[in-house]
């Protein structure tokens, strides 16, 4: 045995501890890097398929290679001063390209979103640029402690190799779980990439007092000139204040006045990437977002929801802002008005930002999944609407457009009854409109596809536009809608077929065993024109 084995071998029990200790909260800390990525570039690109995909295998990549160099560092003949001296510097370098992120972040993702490139490309080019080099740093670190654990017991490299893994595993768990769970909830994206970099930090500072006083003088003096011009950047620009009013378990919301462009008192609410809902403090029945306007005046003129003592009742797949709750409850005296919305954080922001009262005659709130709460009610009373307004940008939780959901809906449904989504699709071959179309005629007497006039105007092929899908259970006569009262505004009814290339083909059906959203929304996703 050299002398190096011989040294290490006398490693004391606290020393293979902390080691360990090391490999488990970095790679925790690998892992809440990866979480808290989805949740740091969804108020630019939104949530999609796409962007955990992009996120998922960007970690990966950079694991992988820093797993790879770390065992490059960790060669046979390096003693043990010298291994803890690298996995130090591999953890301060974690740390700093951790709190870089931060500071890179928004004028990265603005840089890219004027660039012209698709969605997933712009995904894909924000994702590596900003979390590789982390992932990379923090993958050093698992060789090279599994090296001086090998080196301390010679004899037991089997299973020490395995201990190891089984360590960093645990880490692994522990950071999706506090991430996904604690964290952001508590500290916000920010905040906990924050900490990831202050524990990435006293972990380095660890290591290097291991090796020695020296090594530990010189590892705080580079932390320090490492991580004050970053963070006296970061402060400087405002990298870590985050860019949501509120941070929820499901959304960055951002409340936003509309004054501005209104004119009169009124807020906005973002919900990750996406304007959901505009309210006016004074008017609830004032709707600027056409396509909610477009559910009120359909709804209005079938029903006669001007007659006094009208019978009516709906339900909302989605609050948001609650927009066009708040304005029929104010509006439509007696209807029942029962409103799914997963997330309560969401109903809050509404409540303390756009004036909606929660406790208005006839309103009915439940934090719950859309589907599950229809399956829960009992089959008496029925609705007159049932509003899909979950769908979120081009992000389309498929268990709410399957054909075992649009049945459940169906028999919710009174016979004059109709459920209504919007869709944001491609201006020309839209296949996910076609597909949901398709699929709703199985179940549905009428299905209609509706566009505000002038939607879509020199928008080319690729461009995006919103369409309003009706499916009733009885004939829908109108052609065209033109507002009564409110913003002047008129709708189309528009064809499918004239919307599609020739030769396309027929389109899918979509059940809860086969509804390829995404790969339908592929052309969308890859445009370069964003949302409009």
């Amino acid at each position: 045995m050299t002398d190096v084995a011989e040294r290490i071998g006398s490693m004391p029990l606290i020393i293979r501890l902390f080691l360990g200790t090391v490999l488990f909260l970095s790679s925790a800390g690998g892992l809440v890097v990866e979480i808290v990525a989805g949740r740091l570039i969804a108020p630019y690109v939104g949530m999609s398929l796409y962007t955990w995909t992009a996120i998922i295998a960007v970690v990966l990549a950079g694991l992988s290679a820093g797993h790879w160099i770390g065992g490059l560092m960790a060669g046979p003949e390096t003693d043990r001063q010298s291994v803890l001296k690298r996995l130090a510097g591999s953890l301060a370098l974690a740390g700093g390209s951790s709190l870089l992120a931060l500071v890179l972040l928004n004028d990265l993702a603005v840089g890219l979103l004027s660039s012209g490139l698709g969605q997933v490309t712009i995904v894909v080019c924000l994702t590596t640029a900003l979390f590789l080099l982390p992932s990379l740093f923090v993958g050093m670190v698992a060789p090279m402690v599994t090296k001086l654990s090998v080196d301390a017991n010679p004899g037991q490299t089997g299973a020490v190799i395995g201990t190891m893994y089984a360590v960093g595993t645990a880490g692994s768990i522990l950071g999706t779980l506090s991430a996904g769970y604690l964290f952001i909830s508590w500290i916000g994206s920010s905040g906990t990439l924050i900490a990831v970099t202050v524990l990435y930090g006293t972990l380095a500072l660890g290591c290097a007092l291991l090796a020695g006083r020296r090594p530990a003088l010189i590892a705080a003096i580079s932390i320090l000139l490492l991580s004050l011009p970053l963070a006296g950047t970061g402060i400087a620009r405002g990298a870590f204040d985050s860019r949501c009013t509120v941070e929820s378990d499901y959304f960055c919301i951002v409340i936003d006045d509309f004054a501005p462009y209104s004119g009169r008192p009124s807020s906005l609410m973002v919900l990750d990437n996406l304007v959901h809902s505009i309210n006016d403090k004074a008017d609830p029945s004032l709707l600027f977002s056409p396509y909610i306007q477009f559910v009120d005046e359909f709804a209005r003129r079938r029903f006669q929801l001007d007659l006094p003592g009208v019978d009516f009742s709906a339900f909302f797949i989605g609050g948001g802002g609650y927009s066009l709750p708040r304005s029929w409850a104010a509006t439509v005296p007696g209807a029942r008005l029962v409103v799914a919305e997963i997330d309560p954080a969401v109903t809050a922001a509404a409540r303390d930002h756009l004036w909606l009262d929660v406790s208005a005659s006839g309103l009915e709130i439940h934090h719950r999944d859309a589907r599950a709460l229809l399956q829960s009610l009992p089959p008496e009373p029925r609705f007159d609407v049932i509003f899909g307004d979950a769908f979120h940008d081009i992000s389309v939780p498929t268990h709410l457009v399957s054909r075992e959901f649009n049945v459940e809906v169906a028999a919710r449904l009174r016979p004059q009854g109709f459920f209504v989504a919007n869709v944001v699709d491609g201006a020309r071959n839209p296949r996910f409109l076609a597909a949901l179309v398709h699929t709703l005629a199985l179940d549905f007497a009428d299905v209609t596809v509706w566009r505000e006039m002038g939607e879509g105007t020199g928008v080319g092929p690729d461009g995006r536009v919103t369409y309003e899908v009706v499916a009733a259970l009885s004939g829908v006569p109108d052609e065209t809608i033109h507002s009564a009262f409110g913003i002047r505004r008129s709708w189309q009814r528009i064809p499918i077929a004239d919307l599609m290339d020739p030769g396309e083909a027929s389109p899918v059906v979509l059940t809860d065993d086969f509804a390829p959203v995404d790969r339908l929304l592929a052309p969308v996703l890859f445009s370069g024109v964003p949302t409009e």
